[in-house]
C-alpha cells in the first residue's frame, strides 16, 4: 500500500512516499481505508522527536513505527474475530497510529461512527485535537456563565476549545496573532486578544480558567490571570523545552495545594466516548470541523511545511482517494 514513511526524526524533509506492507488485524483490531487524515502541532512533535519525552512512547533513536498521522477518518475494510459493534462498510472517525497510509489499523475503542453531515477529510481533523479540548474543559470545571481564556485559539485544538466553551455557555476569551483574530471570533470567541499588542497577563482583567495551549506564560503571570480560585489546565507549549517540556506543568502542581488557585496538567485520552460527544456537538450544531485546506498524500511533506511556517488555520487534512483494494483470500 502507498504510505508517507519516516524513518528518522526531523522536519518535513525526512518525509518519503513509499509503498509499505498491509497492517495486520489482530482480533481486537479494525481495519481502516483511509480517506483522510488529520495534521497538526501534535504530528510536528511526533515528527521531530521534540520535546524529547515524546521519544519514550515513539522511539528514542527513531520511530518505531515509521508511518506517521493518527487522526484518521475512512471506511471500515476489515474486524478482528473479537470486535463488535462495526462492520465491513462503516464509515468511521477517530484514531489510528499510522494513518498516514491507504489502510491504518487500530482497536475499536478508538473509533466512533463518522457523522452523515461532514466530509472524511472534515471528520479527520477532530478526533485528537477536539477531544483533547473537550478533556481540558472538563478537567478544568468550566461551568455556564464563567469566563475562560484560550491560548493558541487559533490553532487544532485551540479552535476546538473556543467552539465547546461558547457551547458550555462560558465567556470566550481568545489569544491569537493579529493575522489570525477574525478566525478565533467567527469560532466564537467573545472576546480576542493579540499578541504581542496586547497583554493578559498584567492582572487588568481575570478569568475563572485559562487553557494555557501555547504554553509561553510563567506560573506567575497565570497567577496574575486568574480568579483567586481560578484554574489553569496545561494542554501543551510551543516553547516547552527539547528534553521534557513539563517543567511549568511540575511547578504549578507542586504549587497548587498551597494556594486558592489550581494548575493541572493534562494527559489527554483517545476514547471512543470522547468521539460520540463530539458527534453529539456536531449533530446539534454546537462545534464544526477546523479545517483550513486539504493536502493529497503525496503532498504530505508540503501540507508539514506550511504548518511549520505557522500558516495553518486549524488543522489540515491529508486526503487518500483511491486507497488500493485489498487482495482476495
Amino acid at each position: 500500500m502507498r504510505a508517507i514513511t519516516q524513518y528518522r526524526y526531523g522536519n518535513a524533509d525526512v518525509l518519503r512516499t513509499a509503498r509499505v506492507p498491509m497492517p495486520a488485524v489482530g482480533d481486537d483490531q479494525v481495519l481502516v481505508r483511509v480517506r483522510a487524515a488529520g495534521l497538526d502541532r501534535g504530528t510536528e512533535h511526533l515528527l521531530t522527536g521534540k520535546p524529547y519525552a515524546v521519544r519514550l512512547a515513539t522511539g528514542v533513536r527513531r520511530p518505531r513505527n515509521p508511518v506517521p498521522g493518527r487522526d484518521v477518518a475512512g471506511i471500515v475494510a476489515e474486524v478482528g474475530a473479537d470486535v463488535v459493534g462495526f462492520a465491513p462498510g462503516d464509515a468511521v472517525y477517530g484514531v489510528a497510529p499510522g494513518s498516514f497510509a491507504e489502510y491504518a489499523v487500530t482497536t475499536s475503542d478508538k473509533l466512533s461512527r463518522k457523522p452523515d453531515d461532514i466530509t472524511f477529510a472534515q471528520a479527520a481533523v477532530m478526533p485528537i485535537s477536539a477531544g483533547t479540548a473537550l478533556q481540558a474543559l472538563t478537567l478544568g470545571g468550566l461551568q455556564a456563565g464563567q469566563s475562560v481564556l484560550i491560548t493558541g485559539a487559533s490553532g487544532g485544538v485551540g479552535s476546538y476549545a473556543v467552539q465547546i466553551a461558547d457551547a458550555l455557555g462560558a465567556e470566550v476569551t481568545g489569544v491569537c496573532s493579529p493575522a489570525k483574530a477574525d478566525y478565533v471570533r467567527a469560532m466564537g470567541a467573545h472576546h480576542v486578544l493579540t499578541y504581542p499588542h496586547d497583554s493578559w497577563t498584567d492582572g487588568t482583567h481575570r478569568w475563572d480558567l485559562v487553557i494555557d495551549i501555547a504554553g509561553n506564560p510563567t506560573i506567575r503571570e497565570l497567577r496574575r490571570a486568574l480568579t483567586p480560585h481560578g484554574t489553569a489546565v496545561f494542554v501543551g507549549g510551543e516553547n516547552a523545552g527539547a528534553v521534557l517540556g513539563m517543567a511549568r506543568q511540575i511547578r504549578g502542581a507542586l504549587l497548587s495545594p498551597f494556594v486558592g488557585q489550581r494548575f493541572i496538567p493534562l494527559l489527554a485520552r483517545e476514547r471512543a466516548e470522547h468521539f460520540e460527544r463530539l458527534t453529539q456537538l456536531i449533530e446539534a450544531g454546537q462545534l464544526g470541523p477546523a479545517l483550513d485546506r486539504t493536502y493529497p498524500l503525496e503532498q504530505a511533506a508540503n501540507a508539514m511545511r506550511q504548518l511549520e511556517r505557522g500558516t495553518i488555520r486549524g488543522k489540515v487534512a491529508i486526503t487518500v482517494f483511491e486507497p488500493t483494494p485489498i487482495a482476495a483470500g
